[in-house]
């Protein structure tokens, strides 16, 4: 019943599908889901941040090594083309008693000699 009085017809009808007293359902179950699922939810982001940033520290890790090794890599790039320079070869191949060669001679299919043969000075 109302303030105005009596309720009639379709709004009786309507009261009559709302609970009168109060409510019977437990909301504690409903408050701890909720509190569960934020929590779970919560320790989830902060694992997944850990392994961000520990993936980061690797990753950073993993960067300084092969600028490292990149620069190990020119210097000894360097150290062979100085080597392999023709001067360089020639210079250690005195230093081994090496001597330039003459003029080649060829050797032809039919036995003949192409060129002049002679001995190194």
């Amino acid at each position: 019943m109302t303030k105005a009085g009596p309720l009639k017809g379709r709004a009786a009808r309507l009261a009559g599908l709302l609970p009168s007293g109060p409510s019977t359902a437990a909301r504690t179950p409903f408050v701890l889901l909720v509190v569960l699922f934020l929590g779970g939810g919560l320790i989830g982001l902060l694992l997944l941040n850990t392994s961000l940033s520990q993936g980061s520290f690797k990753l950073l890790e993993l960067k300084k090594k092969t600028t490292a090794l990149t620069d190990e890599e020119q210097a000894l790039q360097r150290d062979v083309d100085a080597r392999s320079a023709p001067d360089a070869l020639e210079r250690r191949a005195r230093e081994l008693g090496m001597v330039p060669g003459g003029g080649p001679a060829f050797l032809e299919p039919d036995g003949t000699v192409r060129g002049l043969p002679s001995p190194a000075p």
